[in-house]
């Protein structure tokens, strides 16, 4: 009797550390799971949602906002306009912001996205005033600069480039090779400039007459937008919209910037006091996700291009 009761008692006893060690285990493979799965999805979850403009999170003491515009302005970049404007918005609408700094280091893109940024520059200082300055680090060309003639003061570096004014048109013309192998399109337009960037068709006379107007007039818009917000600033006898850059400190000289200094240098002339805030924008979605769109973006783009400020 006292055997089978030492028997039971040492069955149990086993049990109760299967049990145990069972428990262990699955809570173990639990916060594994969580770790490799959960944790991280929500880590990206909540930098995609700031990114986005979703989730705020605002200084908390008074600051200098810094707005980023970096890379090619186009659609879905993160020079954008729809990405540029949450974060420009949100250094606007924080009492806590004294004073705003646009980081600009983009060779220009799609005029749309400066005048959509530009305007609501303007449309917030209206109503949130405020310092706005533009600081041009590597490279401030065409829109990009277009972008910085919208700001109180224009600063550059020694070694950035600056200017670009002016627009282009860019297409490929591959009628003639088709032609070679035997190969020809059919294309039904209904006028004779619907089909005007068609690669796979010899250009006529009235498109490109066509063509060289819509650059020419996005051009002179250019460039009484530089005359209107420069003005008396600009040096005369020079051929300001030609496209041609010019490195910093012969910008300044031309008129084109107001001062020569770098990013850091203007934080701590103008605001010693006063600690910086990064309002973005970042890269929106997964680092993976970006990369294969970047990827993809660039292995199906079209032959046709619309007017682009280089």
């Amino acid at each position: 009797m006292a055997g089978e009761v030492l028997f039971l008692r040492a069955a149990l006893h086993d049990l109760l550390l299967d049990r145990r060690k069972e428990r262990r285990s699955r809570n173990l493979r639990a916060c594994l799971y969580f770790l490799i799965f959960a944790l991280p999805f929500a880590f990206y979850a909540a930098l995609w949602a700031r990114s986005a403009g979703w989730l705020r999170v605002g200084p908390s003491t008074d600051v200098v906002g810094v707005v980023r515009i970096e890379g090619e302005m186009a659609d879905g970049n993160a020079a954008s306009a729809e990405r540029v404007l949450p974060a420009l918005r949100k250094a606007f609408e924080s009492d806590r912001v004294k004073a705003l700094v646009l980081s600009i280091d983009s060779p220009g893109g799609a005029p749309l996205e400066a005048e959509r940024i530009f305007s609501a520059i303007e449309a917030w200082r209206a109503t949130h005033p405020k310092p706005v300055v533009a600081v041009i680090n590597n490279l401030g060309a065409s829109a990009a600069y277009m972008v910085a003639l919208h700001t109180d003061c224009i600063y550059a570096g020694r070694y950035s480039l600056v200017g670009s004014v002016g627009a282009i048109l860019s297409g490929w013309d591959a009628h003639e090779a088709l032609a070679r192998l035997g190969i020809t399109q059919r294309v039904y337009a209904s006028g004779e400039l619907k089909s005007m960037m068609n690669p796979f068709v010899a250009m006529s006379p009235q498109a490109d007459a066509k063509a060289k107007e819509l650059v020419e007039q996005m051009g002179r818009a250019f460039a009484r937008d530089l005359a209107r917000q420069r003005g008396a600033r600009l040096a005369q006898g020079v051929n300001l919209v030609s496209g041609g850059v010019w490195g910093g400190e012969e910008a300044q000289r031309l008129g084109l910037v107001d001062e020569v200094a770098t990013l850091d240098q203007v934080l701590k002339a103008r605001w010693p006091k006063l600690r910086t805030h990064e309002f973005g924008p970042g890269s929106a979605g997964l680092p993976f996700a970006q990369a294969a769109g970047r990827w993809l973006a660039q292995a199906l783009a079209a032959a046709q291009r619309p007017v682009q400020l280089w």
